[in-house]
């Protein structure tokens, strides 16, 4: 494992040499290195440097240039305007550098901080006995990606599904149950998602109406709640039954997710039924919260409701019993003092934000969160239809995620076939990679668009070849492998000697980025970011493509060889790329 250092680092670090030998009353100064138009780089710093020596840019830029050292990184470099360097890197440099990219396996030269702390991730969370909707995907997929990219780069992942597993619906559910014990019983053993979910939704509709009419059966079920709390064996097996059957579902839609989720990951409300009392003390003897009404409580200056008043976070109800608040907190507790977590990392709706910022200020009160111990929400936006209204059938009802998946993956499955005949692809081979496609395509939709924005679900944009899609950039990498298995005896070799096309340079360019990408999108969880940066190196490599062939009997072997050592680390890249996002890239479309 070599990390490798990008061709802006290694010139940035040059440049910041050379300011200050060239210029040592400016102490440290940043060039203020950027891509640009007019060459490779544009360094803007010495403008507020000259300002601040009182000399002149132009000539202090001279001193600069003077001072940098003599290697085989700058081919050219010219001073512009009021002091501009305006810099053009060799080609020998940019080969070599992804050479030694390319040499480092899977990891391509991108660094990996052993030294990292640990994460905890809470995504991906539903509810027992309920249907997973759309609202679900964004939870689920965003928080897949950042794990990977996260667990990439060295962090310490602990992945956290917090099911909604606990409350006073489960009386009326178990009550139920009780009185008929065969409601979730299937033949032949144990059942497929659909067949679990068909039975728990069919229980639940004949318990609600018996619960809605039936005054005896409604007290009965509130008895069942007081049972669950006190932790009865009857009671707490029934509601196991509950959890087991919900689990098959769930498993089910990963798996069409093709997401790999695990029964130690899943801590749901009710892993944390036994600190909720001794979180609410602790908050009361410290002072952070408050009786009010009969309620504990946590008030907050610049929380307050339409009329004025304060809107406290409550931790206990009047009745008694806890508030979702008092499960978070716990939960913070748990993942600080049990997990050693450095950060915790939410990916949750935006519309619970208010509720978390409080529920993190609390937890800074009470000194569970602190300087060195950090909580993020990464807020996600509403799934929109084609209309721009949150995404529902004709009838106004939640889109179940099952069939949203599955919709994808015929429509993938079409456009596969529409180009099999001309591709060899097998039946068996049409089905799998429709569904890589199709899940795919559901992916990069969520993923391309910065996750605090809304977006609109269009399955045909989704599964077009054309434009920001998954599909183009599967694409890509087939056109790739294809040209691979076409070359024969050729075989992929760096050539630094040669002289790159307008094309090769830019593709080569935007190749060695992949690690400074892969770093800001770990730091600001922004996986919509990478999305962004592999679609724009499937455009480099169309544009490649379009300008230099790359298998030709006109070519000399050696830039034949290095045009396939640039298209094989490309495909390398956007495999790699396209993983980390959860998305597969099949070898043949």
């Amino acid at each position: 494992m070599a990390s490798v250092n990008s061709l802006a680092s290694t010139l940035q670090q040059q440049l910041a040499d050379a300011l200050t030998a060239a210029l040592p009353d400016a102490g440290t100064a940043d060039p203020l290195l950027r891509r640009s138009d007019r060459a490779d780089f544009q360094a803007n710093g010495i403008l507020a440097l000259a300002k601040k020596l009182k000399g002149n840019p132009r000539e202090l830029a001279a001193q600069v240039t003077g001072a940098l050292p003599d290697t085989d990184l700058i081919k050219d470099i010219e001073v512009s305007g009021p002091g501009f360097l305006n810099i053009t890197l060799s080609d020998r440099a940019i080969i070599e550098t992804l050479a030694a990219r390319a040499a480092d396996g899977d990891r391509l030269g991108v660094p990996y901080n052993s030294a990292a702390g640990t994460t905890v991730i809470d995504y991906a969370q539903p509810n027992v006995a309920k249907e997973m909707h759309v609202g679900h995907l964004r939870s689920a997929v965003i928080g897949d990606a950042m794990v990977q990219i996260l667990e990439f780069t060295g962090e310490s992942v602990v992945r956290r599904h917090h099911i909604g597993d606990w409350g006073t619906q489960f009386g009326m559910l178990i009550q139920y149950l009780i009185e008929h014990p065969g409601e979730l019983s299937h033949e032949g053993g144990q059942a497929d998602g659909e067949a679990a979910m068909s039975s728990l939704n069919r229980l639940y509709k004949a318990s609600r109406v018996l619960f809605d009419s039936d005054e005896e059966f409604k007290a009965r079920s509130r008895d069942r709640v007081v049972a669950l709390q006190a932790g009865e064996p009857e009671t707490l097996a029934m509601w196991q039954r509950f959890v087991d059957e919900s689990k098959i579902y769930f498993y089910s839609v990963f798996d069409k997710l093709d997401m790999q989720i695990s029964d130690p990951d899943i801590v749901g409300e009710s892993g944390y039924n036994d600190m909720l009392e001794e979180t609410c003390r602790i908050l009361e003897e410290t002072g952070v919260a408050v009786r009010s009404e009969g309620a504990l409580c946590v008030f907050f200056d610049d929380v307050k409701g339409p009329d004025g008043n304060p809107t406290p976070l409550i931790v206990k109800k009047t009745n008694g019993g806890y508030g979702y608040a008092a499960t978070d907190l716990s939960a913070i507790r748990d993942r600080v003092q049990n997990l050693k977590a450095d950060t915790l990392l939410y990916v949750v709706d935006a519309r619970q934000s208010l509720h978390f910022k409080m529920v993190f200020e609390t937890a800074r009160r009470a000194g569970w969160l602190n300087e060195d111990v950090k909580a993020h929400q990464l807020a996600f936006g509403t799934v929109l239809g084609k209309d721009g209204k949150p995404f529902k059938t004709r009838e106004g009802v939640t889109i179940r995620l099952q069939d949203l998946l599955d919709e994808a993956v015929e429509r993938a499955t079409a456009v596969v076939r529409e180009k099999a005949e001309k591709v060899g692809l097998s039946e068996q081979e049409i089905v799998e990679n429709g569904r890589y496609v199709g899940i795919g395509a559901v992916k990069y939709a969520d993923l391309s668009t910065s996750a605090v924005r809304d977006y609109k679900f269009d399955l045909d944009q989704m599964v077009s070849l054309h434009g920001d899609t998954s599909v183009y950039l599967q694409y890509a990498y087939a056109r790739i492998r294809s040209i691979l298995r076409k070359a024969g005896d050729a075989k992929p070799v760096a050539h630094p000697e040669l002289e790159l096309a307008p094309a090769e340079r830019a593709l080569g360019l935007h190749l060695d980025q992949f690690g400074e990408v892969l770093s800001e999108v770990a730091a600001g969880y922004e996986p919509h970011k990478l999305a962004a940066y592999l679609y724009q190196l499937a455009s480099h490599l169309t544009t490649f493509y379009d300008q230099c062939q790359v298998l030709s009997d006109e070519n000399p072997a050696e830039v034949v060889e290095n045009r396939l050592f640039l298209v094989e680390l490309t495909s390398r890249t956007l495999h790699r790329g396209m993983a980390l996002l959860g998305i597969r890239t099949p070898e043949r479309l």
